[in-house]
């Protein structure tokens, strides 16, 4: 019992943060080794006495603002350029001055969703098991990596005060094990592409459904969509979290849940998009882009081939979000565990995140930034002829399932996981043949196809078809039955 007091006081100790000495307050989000934006304005704020001034000196600026009627101050640094020497923020007003040390100028991205982002680099973080880190990350090498987090909080209204759970921290072998694991792999191949410091705000809560994360402004977009639909958790995790985050300066947001919403199809792709769009709206910092993940396999696998079982559906629906503007999606379809939601191999779910990210936000023209998705369906001669775009290199292949999957996948002699059916909806496993970017399906059973399906069913480990970049290809089906 006395050990766990003393747990409880250490935890209250780390996420509430002390009145301040003076008038003069910073927003939580600035602390030491903070990661800055580059190459937009970054706004800066907090509170301090009313209608006093505050001066706010960093990278060779000064600017001041003046404090509300409330207290409140807010301004904005100029775009600053990228910056891996620490360099210090001076904060001064109703005077006294706070200085912030060992602050790096980079690339931020929002990291949210529930326990499959919130899942920490090793046990010894926040659970679900930790992950499997590949031999040639080495944490003590990745100090331009910093993480911030934020405790689990619910608010009726958007609060701008919550206290971090962990400041600002700078990657090391001590300290990664509290980072979100896939947020980490996402920056460690960020860092290791383009050089530049990377800043991770893990701002997630496991078990969550979508709507709670989604702030008033995004509900307003949904008007009309529903009129029936009655949130759950209105905006009360974005309220008590991402609200004090905001507007801080960021790249853009990576996104993995919809565990939570797993028997929804339709439904999510307008919550998706009302997530995104709200989001965009509270920063106020333009069309910032949004990654996300599509769900893993799960459970055991189901011999029926016209699946639609689980999650089908709302994969189905996560693959439509692609239709929406500034967005990508890692397709996960390899790395699950049957008995596991929480899948070990997050370091391809960080790679496949930031793979989208470096060919649409940092230059690299020529990668290939995702598996086959899916593009038309010809039905003639007794033959489904699919085409897929991201297709170049069609191939058999298979990783190791189970929990040290992180390795390629192995060539196979055959592509599984597609299904066909004729007019009588009777759906039968498809011999599959790759011919070139497209795949052939034909069954004895079905003389004239009419539709087809691939991985549309909960668990996905039967699917075995790759692109040359080891990118596997994404669920999808032709139909709408």
């Amino acid at each position: 019992m006395k050990r766990f007091s003393i747990a409880i006081l250490l935890l209250l100790a780390l996420t509430v943060t002390p009145p301040p000495a003076h008038g003069l307050e910073l927003s939580p989000m600035f602390t030491d080794h903070a990661v800055l934006q580059q190459g937009v304005e970054v706004p800066v704020w907090g509170w301090a006495k009313p209608d006093s001034e505050v001066t706010v000196a960093f990278a060779g600026q000064t600017v001041k603002a003046k404090a509300d009627k409330q207290g409140t101050w807010s301004l904005k640094l100029k775009a600053l350029k990228v910056d891996k020497k620490p360099q210090k923020m001076a904060i001064t007003g109703d005077g006294a001055t706070v200085t912030l040390s060992g602050i790096l100028v980079g690339e931020v991205w929002f990291c949210s969703g529930q326990s499959n982002m919130e899942q920490t680099v090793t046990r010894e973080g926040i659970g679900y098991g930790g992950s499997i880190m590949p031999e040639h990350v080495k944490p003590d090498e990745l100090g331009l990596i910093r993480h911030i987090k934020f405790p689990h909080k619910k608010a009726k209204q958007p609060g701008k005060k919550t206290a971090v759970q962990m400041p600002w921290t700078v990657c090391s072998s001590k300290t990664v094990g509290k980072f979100t694991a896939a947020g980490f792999y996402f920056a460690c191949v960020i860092n290791k592409e383009i050089g530049t410091p990377v800043g991770l705000i893990g701002c997630n809560w496991g078990g969550c459904r979508i709507e709670p994360w989604i702030p008033q402004e995004g509900y307003d977009v949904m008007k009309g969509f529903d009129k029936n639909w009655k949130p759950r958790g209105y905006s009360e995790m974005f309220n008590g979290m991402g609200a004090t985050a905001a507007p801080y300066a960021i790249r853009g947001a990576i996104w993995y849940q919809g565990e939570s919403n797993g028997g929804e199809g339709e439904t999510y792709f307008q919550k998706k998009k009302a997530l995104h769009e709200g989001w965009k709206k509270v920063w106020g910092q333009g069309d910032f882009p949004l990654y996300f993940a599509q769900l893993a396999s799960f459970k055991a696998p189901n011999a029926n081939p016209a699946g639609g079982d689980g999650w089908a559906k709302v994969r189905e629906a996560q693959r439509k979000c692609l239709t929406l503007p500034n967005t990508g999606m890692a397709v996960l379809t390899d790395i699950g565990d049957p008995r596991n939601i929480h899948p070990h191999n997050k370091y391809d779910v960080g790679r496949r995140l930031a793979l989208w990210a470096l060919a649409k936000d940092y230059g690299k023209k020529d990668l290939v930034y995702s598996g086959p998705l899916f593009k038309s369906a010809e039905f003639k001669d007794g033959k489904a002829t699919i085409s897929f775009e991201h297709c170049k290199g069609l191939k058999a292949a298979m990783k190791e399932r189970g929990k040290k999957n992180i390795e390629d996948p192995k060539p196979v002699d055959a592509v599984k996981g597609f299904a066909i059916a004729g007019a009588d909806k009777k759906w039968v496993w498809a011999d599959a043949k790759i011919e070139g970017d497209k795949v052939v399906l034909t069954s004895r059973e079905v003389k004239e196809p009419v539709a087809a399906r691939y991985l549309f069913t909960m668990n996905t480990d039967h699917g075995t078809l790759y692109n040359g970049a080891n990118l596997p290809a994404a669920p999808f089906r032709t139909d709408d039955w």
